[in-house]
């Protein structure tokens, strides 16, 4: 193999050769050997930040800053159990942010490998379909529009072919690529032979030589343009870490004011007044808030990614538990993508063809002839099929599948070479492959019946037109097939005009998938409406959508009845109509405008290149991970692994759970700190004795503040989630409903740790075994309280939700072997300034903790019935 410096300037054919390679492909043994002699094709990993940078960078931010301030002062003081616990609370949080973190970044690792690139390779003569890493200097790639260049490729065929190549170049305009060879000191972006690896094939066909992988591409030669991670947030998160840090400034605040009245209203001595203040500080700010809430995301994205829903971009989490409408593509999507042949019409008559899949077995019915069609069908075709195991599958395009499996089925000999071919284009709407054999060199075409039927000559239009149509009332797709025989080495697309031969209709059909049924169903059970977009005949559309469920299947706007509405009168119809047939990618982006109009959050499936304007301006992308180009799953949010739409309703659902455990979260963080926080607060102003000394309000943060908190991020969904309608796109988390819980329970936890404490004075208690009951009632409250708040939109009255999850009664289990610690184990006595609590108390503080959950619990249950 010759060293190839600049293949750029040498002919295909000197390439080839210098790579030892063949127009064919290389052999998989060869392919191999290469493989493990220069390695996979992989750019160098970015380096990653090591653990200990990740771990102090738990310790940037501003509420850790405030408790680490505090336990230098403390420090100072001489107080040092009180040190210690702050500084337990500042590790704790560090260590869980850190472990979590590490397993969030693993998790986005893992889903990134995931979205790895696919290449179509020529290997042993044969179309694969391999991982991009795989490619080896030599391999033969297969490209089309919206396909993402794998490696550095020398083009040695190509048609109507361009690239985008502003990531190398930052020419925002793509480039026509041939192979015609440049000159050898041509800058990049002037090398026409080569498309780039990283780069986007926007229009056009090619057949391109890998010339360099890995490092060794241009790409990789730049170095550090391959993304990192993605941080691990959302404009919720945001938000949140934005109110928290307002909050520690304002709770700062407050707690200089308390100091200043302690001191010169309360005559309180100032190193015990200060320790008091402190433990209002640490008590109030929310420190594990934002973390429990970014690990939160991390489990959804991982959960997502377990229903085939791989999660791009972190907003999309909270934007697909808000879709109230869903957009979705037909084919593969709301069917199996596994297509069949079941009708044909030609001249002749008509004929019904049985089979199942793509095995190239089954009966025609009438028997007649019909090779010529069987013939146009095999050769004008990019697909193959291939049989494992018994299992016939496809390789390429699944139309194209099902009329090679139609022509086996015919018995067809088409062992021809090919010399020339038109791509399907959406403009165009019809192929077209030159082909020499026995018969001469004879054209072949096949396409859309109301383009492929005006090239044909000497036909009746209007019987043929009729004929696609019933065939597509039956929710067959229709293929029309033409020929023609030439003389020339290359199509001539102007002499196919009017001049073809007809050879028939193929009716296909693609029937729905099972779950994708029972996933329409629960959308519009959840309030989402489901609309259908498809490029397919307008009958087929209606036929597959009665058969689906949607809500509106009888009435059908065409691409053409678009064109027709302006603006304004598109946004009076697209909330009426459920299908859309025979449209093309700017359609979606129109469709999309009209719907966001309505104040609807919108979600949007797409695969092509030409989608990726629609799929940005959706409030929710999704891209088809296996038909999907790599355009398109640039521009989504979500990209389906299986392109199914009941994946789609899963991510749905998901992304509502995720909202809520966010909200639970965060409704269990505030009212609980609030609390806590308020207690020391109102024994201060009132002069009297702390119901909880400092070191205990420390304590109970650290035992509580983030365990309880991080149990809720691993709730389930909850029953009756996917029957609520969508929230609203801008819906507040911090609402009004919310501040409303927030003062309830900080009143409760009041009266009840006041309660409490004061029947201990009363009963002649001495002071720190009454402040010992108080610390203890506020665990309590705060473990009835998670379970509360578990069931935000339902009774919490039930089993289910007293069993709860294994996540939650580990935390419980843990939090309350460390109170019976601290309150019976002498030597935690002496650091926690505690007294054993005597059975019959310890059960009156259970029992008050009771009824704190049955008042919160009666008020959501009254709020629920106001709301209906």
């Amino acid at each position: 193999m010759i060293d190839l410096t600049k293949p750029h300037a040498t002919s295909a054919a000197d390439c080839l050769a210098s790579l030892a390679a063949t127009p064919d492909g290389l052999s998989g043994t060869e392919a191999a050997r290469r493989l493990a002699e220069h390695g996979p094709n992989c750019l160098p990993e970015v380096q990653a930040r090591g653990p200990m940078v990740r771990f102090l960078r738990q310790f940037h931010n501003v509420l850790i800053y405030v408790l680490i301030g505090a336990a230098v002062v403390t420090g100072a003081l001489q107080h040092w159990i009180d040190t210690g616990v702050i500084l337990a609370v500042v590790l704790a949080n560090a260590i869980i942010g850190f472990v979590q973190e590490g397993k969030a970044e693993a998790a986005m690792a893992a889903i990134r490998g995931m979205l790895a690139p696919k290449a179509a390779v020529l290997r042993d003569g044969r179309r694969v379909s391999l991982d991009g890493a795989t490619l080896v200097r030599g391999d033969i790639i297969l490209l089309e529009a919206g396909d993402k260049v794998p490696a550095d490729l020398r083009v040695i065929e190509a048609r109507g072919l361009a690239a985008q190549e502003a990531i190398l170049t930052g020419e925002s305009v793509p480039v026509e690529k041939g192979q015609t060879p440049v000159a050898a000191d041509a800058a990049l972006g002037d090398r026409r032979s080569m498309l780039w690896s990283g780069t986007l094939v926007t229009i056009g066909t090619a057949r391109g030589l890998v010339v360099a992988t890995g490092a060794g591409t241009e790409i990789g030669r730049i170095g550090g343009l391959l993304a990192g991670v993605e941080q691990l947030t959302t404009p919720l998160v945001a938000q949140i870490d934005h109110f928290a840090r307002w909050l520690s400034f304002l709770i700062l605040l407050v707690a200089g004011l308390l100091l200043v009245w302690g001191y010169y209203v309360g005559h309180m001595p100032f190193a015990d007044l200060f320790m008091v203040v402190v433990g209002v500080a640490v008590a109030a700010i929310p420190e594990g808030l934002p973390a429990v809430m970014t690990i939160t995301l991390a489990i959804g994205v991982q959960t997502m990614a377990r229903r085939n829903a791989i999660v791009r971009r972190l907003p999309a989490i909270e934007a697909i538990g808000s879709v109230s409408v869903i957009c979705t593509d037909k084919t593969g999507t709301l069917t199996r993508n596994e297509m069949v042949v079941a009708a044909a019409e030609t001249p002749q008559g008509a004929f019904a063809i049985d089979g199942e899949g793509y095995a190239p077995d089954g009966a025609i019915t009438p028997a007649g002839d019909l090779a010529p069609l069987a013939r146009a069908a095999a050769l004008c075709n990019d697909a193959a099929l291939t049989c494992k195991d018994g299992v016939w599958t496809v390789e390429g395009d699944p139309m194209e599948g099902a009329l090679l499996a139609f022509a086996g089925k015919v018995g067809s000999d088409h062992g021809q070479r090919r010399l020339d071919a038109i791509p399907f284009d959406s403009r165009h709407r019809f192929m077209a492959v030159l082909t020499e054999g026995p018969q001469g060199r004879v054209t072949h075409v096949k396409g859309a019946p109301e383009r492929v039927l005006r090239m044909c000559g000497g036909i009746d239009l209007q019987h043929w037109h009729d004929r696609a149509e019933a065939l597509a009332r039956r929710g067959l797709r229709v293929l029309a097939l033409a020929e023609r025989v030439m003389t020339d080495d290359r199509i001539d697309p102007a002499a196919l005009e009017g001049g073809l031969t007809f050879l028939g209709l193929v009716g296909l059909i693609d029937p729905p998938r099972p779950e994708a049924i029972a996933a329409v169903a629960e959308c519009r059970t959840a309030g989402i409406r489901v609309k259908m977009i498809t490029g397919d005949h307008a009958g087929t559309a209606a036929a597959i959508a009665t058969q689906i469920g949607l809500a509106n299947p009888h009435r059908v706007l065409t691409g053409a009845d678009l064109d027709k509405l302006d603006d304004a009168q598109l946004a009076l119809e697209v909330t009426d109509v459920d299908i859309f047939a025979r449209t093309s990618p700017e359609h979606k982006l129109r469709l999309v405008a009209a719907l966001q109009a309505h104040g609807l959050s919108v979600a949007m499936t797409g695969d092509g290149v030409n989608d990726a304007p629609a799929l940005k301006r959706a409030d929710a992308g999704i891209a088809m991970g296996r038909k999907g180009s790599e355009a398109a799953k640039e521009a989504a949010d979500l990209v389906l692994a299986d392109d199914n739409f009941a994946s789609i309703a899963a991510a749905v659902r998901e992304g509502r759970t995720v909202y809520d455990n966010l909200k639970k979260v965060i409704s269990w963080t505030l009212p609980t700190n609030a609390g806590e926080s308020m207690v020391v607060v109102l024994a201060l102003l009132a002069g009297m004795a702390l119901p909880v000394t400092a070191v205990q309000i420390l304590w109970i943060n650290l035992i509580t503040g983030i365990t309880l908190g991080l149990a809720l991020a691993f709730e389930p969904t909850e029953t009756g989630t996917m029957a609520r309608p969508p929230r609203a796109r801008n819906a507040p988390i911090l609402s009004g409903g919310l501040v409303w819980h927030v003062v309830l329970v900080a009143v409760l936890f009041m009266a009840a740790v006041f309660g409490i404490f004061t029947y201990a004075i009363d009963k002649g208690y001495p002071l720190p075994l009454a402040q010992t009951m108080a610390m203890n009632t506020l665990v309590v409250l705060e473990i009835f309280h998670l379970f509360f708040i578990r069931n935000i939109h339902s009774t919490s009255l039930t089993w289910a939700a007293a069993r709860g999850t294994k996540v939650v009664w580990t935390v419980i289990i843990a939090i309350i072997a460390a109170q019976f610690a601290v309150t019976y184990l002498s030597p935690l006595q002496a650091v926690l300034g505690t007294s054993a609590v005597p059975l019959m108390d310890g059960l009156l503080i259970v029992a008050v903790g009771g009824a704190f959950f049955a008042l919160i619990e009666i008020e959501k249950q009254i709020r629920l019935g106001l709301r209906g």
